[in-house]
C-alpha cells in the first residue's frame, strides 16, 4: 500500500509539474505580447497623425479660400 501511494504522489508531482508551459515558451509568449502592443502603439499613432494632418490641410485650405475672398473684396483679382 505504501510503495502504491508513493507511485501515486510522484505520478501527481510529474503531473503538475508538466502542466505548465516552460521557460521558453513564457518567453516566446512575452515577445509575441510586447510586439503586438509595439504594432497597436504604431497603428494608434499612425491614425492620430493623420487625423491632425486632416485637420491642418481643412485649416489650410480655408485661409486659401479667405485670402482669395479678401482679394477679390479688395479688387486686387478677378474672378
Amino acid at each position: 500500500m505504501k510503495k502504491l501511494f508513493a507511485l501515486l504522489l510522484v505520478a501527481g508531482m510529474v503531473a503538475v509539474v508538466a502542466c505548465g508551459p516552460s521557460a521558453e515558451e513564457k518567453k516566446a509568449k512575452e515577445i509575441a505580447d510586447s510586439t503586438a502592443k509595439a504594432d497597436s502603439m504604431a497603428m494608434v499613432q499612425a491614425a492620430q497623425q493623420a487625423k491632425m494632418d486632416s485637420v491642418a490641410k481643412v485649416a489650410a485650405d480655408s485661409i486659401a479660400k479667405a485670402a482669395h475672398a479678401d482679394s477679390l473684396a479688395k479688387k486686387l483679382i478677378k474672378k
